[in-house]
């Protein structure tokens, strides 16, 4: 973008729809962020996906963060030990108060761990991985497993944030709100946590405001006083408003301008991947495929049907004319390739090949193609609304006519969340690079407790499914390596989804943001200074 009149009228509509006037200066020491999508709910346990986390955490916090690499480090709790393998001891962090005051003790952390095992938690199966909580005395707490869990810490590290027993039993919220069926709350508008921020004004998409906490335990590194957060779903009209002045970071500005962004004077980019695969989800459990034309039976429930849609894709053309060479094809179903041991077997993507694809199409008895939907967010991940279209082109030659229902993140996940869907788009990812986060929720066949809560399709596979749970209580790591590789190869052979691509995620910022990109995408606001 530069000063030509495009980029003006841009500047002029990204205040009109902000509702900001570009001739009112900056005030110091608030960040003003955008991005493409809002967060679904301040519910903290509600729902597990990035944004949302990202913003909820910035009021509630764990008894275990991480720092700027990743690595776990002290949070609510100051020290840990495992002192049996089915026990863990946690001391908590004194003097800690609620932002309204009360004190943070053992009892919130059994029952916020508690309520994230309902139901209605989408974090459930990070919930019933620590086992139960139990008060040993008011700053000690400790976790008894019913079987070994090998990454236990990865796990309480995790979105489980603590909220206060009282204040949750004052306002009729001691139970998640139920995300997928419209509910709502007390808790999806108002927070009470420990963090660095407290939440000011919620205003489902269009702002959020936070105020910082002056009596937080930790030490800031960074100068923000407030946040304002207002998504902007534009590509052109978020981007603008950052050159405008109008926003100080765009956490998703399009891969096709960051060329451009470098060269615009007053912006920088500050550059990192991101831990998150993208995939395609194909319905494998229904016996007569639902959005669809063919009758009494499930293509999707044939693997060379599987196999001819992934030749059919052309995945450099996605990376070149899409991406603009901001994303790492990949054939592997984790956040990162450490998740499979960098296993070529696992990694290595089928090849783009049109005529295999149409033989095995034949193979299966769908020479001519069949009809579908694709579901598919338009706010959620890079891309992703242009990424479905593309797809629904390439198909096509294979003469499957896909219809592309593209919408937004707050009505898309809960559609995923009842499996009211034939063919979806979904990206995993966050913190932890280690397999198993991706494995019981995404891969596993749905289950009480959070297993496969996020496996859209229903996929039962029952030789990866052994693979899969016997790495899960694994303690042995070489063992656990080689379940782990199995569990995978067999996935991936079955083509039960078709990965796409691992996202790189470039943030645009004003010059006189100083801000740590993480590699899960986390934008932790208590480190960035404003100069």
């Amino acid at each position: 973008m530069t000063t030509h009149p495009r980029a003006a009228a841009l500047a002029a509509l990204a205040a009109l729809a902000l509702g900001l006037s570009l001739a009112v200066p900056a005030q110091a020491q608030t960040l003003r962020w955008a991005s493409q999508g809002d967060p679904q709910t301040m519910d903290p346990h509600s729902q597990n996906e990035s944004m949302t986390n990202m913003m909820n955490g910035q009021v509630y916090e764990g008894l275990v963060s991480r720092d700027k690499n990743l690595q776990l480090a002290p949070a609510l709790a100051t020290e840990w030990q495992q002192v049996s393998p089915l026990v863990w001891r946690f001391k908590l962090r004194p003097n800690v108060k609620f932002h309204d005051g009360a004190p943070f003790t053992a009892a919130d952390v059994v029952f916020s761990i508690e309520r994230a095992k309902f139901p209605s938690s989408n974090i459930a199966v990070y919930a019933n991985a620590v086992g139960t909580a139990v008060a040993i005395d008011p700053l000690t707490v400790e976790f008894r497993l019913p079987k070994v869990n090998p990454i236990f810490l990865q796990h309480i590290a995790a979105p489980l944030w603590m909220m206060n027993k009282a204040w949750a039993e004052k306002h009729k919220v001691t139970k998640p709100l139920d995300y997928k069926n419209n509910e709502e709350s007390f808790a999806a508008f108002n927070q009470n946590g420990t963090g660095p921020f407290v939440l000011d004004k919620r205003q489902p998409g269009i702002r959020t405001t936070y105020k910082r906490n002056p009596n937080w335990w930790g030490k800031f590194e960074g100068n923000v006083q407030n946040i304002v957060y207002t998504p902007i779903a534009n590509d052109a009209t978020r981007l603008a408003a950052l050159v405008s002045g109008e926003i100080d970071l765009v956490l998703d500005p399009a891969p096709r301008d960051i060329p451009r962004l470098r060269r615009t004077p007053g912006v920088k980019i500050i550059d990192g991947p991101e831990n998150r695969v993208v995939f395609i989800g194909m319905d494998q459990f229904r016996d007569e495929l639902q959005y669809s034309n063919v009758k009494g039976k499930n293509p999707f429930k044939d693997v060379r049907v599987r196999q001819a849609l992934y030749h059919a894709v052309d995945i450099e053309a996605i990376k070149t004319r899409l991406m603009n060479n901001q994303s790492h094809p990949t054939g592997g179903v984790t956040p990162s390739p450490l998740g499979s041991y960098n296993d070529p077997a696992v990694e290595t993507r089928l090849p783009f090949d049109l005529p295999k694809a149409r033989a095995l199409m034949a193979a299966a008895g769908y020479g001519d193609g069949f009809e579908v939907t694709l579901d598919c967010p338009n706010n959620r991940y890079i891309n992703d609304q242009q990424i479905c279209i593309a797809l629904a082109g390439m198909w096509a030659q294979l003469k499957v006519k896909v219809r592309v229902n593209a919408m937004p993140r707050a009505s898309y996940f809960p559609k995923l969340e009842k499996f009211d869907t034939s063919m979806y788009m979904l990206g995993w990812g966050g913190a932890v690079t280690d397999a198993e986060t991706t494995i019981t929720p995404v891969l596993r066949a749905y289950a009480q407790g959070g297993i496969g809560l996020n496996n859209y399709g229903r996929v039962v596979n029952p030789k990866f499914e052994e693979l899969a749970a016997a790495s899960s209580v694994e303690p042995d790591p070489a063992k656990r390596e080689q379940l782990v590789r199995a569990a995978l190869r067999e996935y991936t052979a079955q083509a039960h989804l078709i990965p796409l691509h691992r996202q790189v995620i470039p943030w645009a910022a004003r010059p006189n943001i100083e801000a740590v990109h993480r590699a899960d995408n986390w934008l932790e606001v208590s480190w960035i200074r404003i100069k």
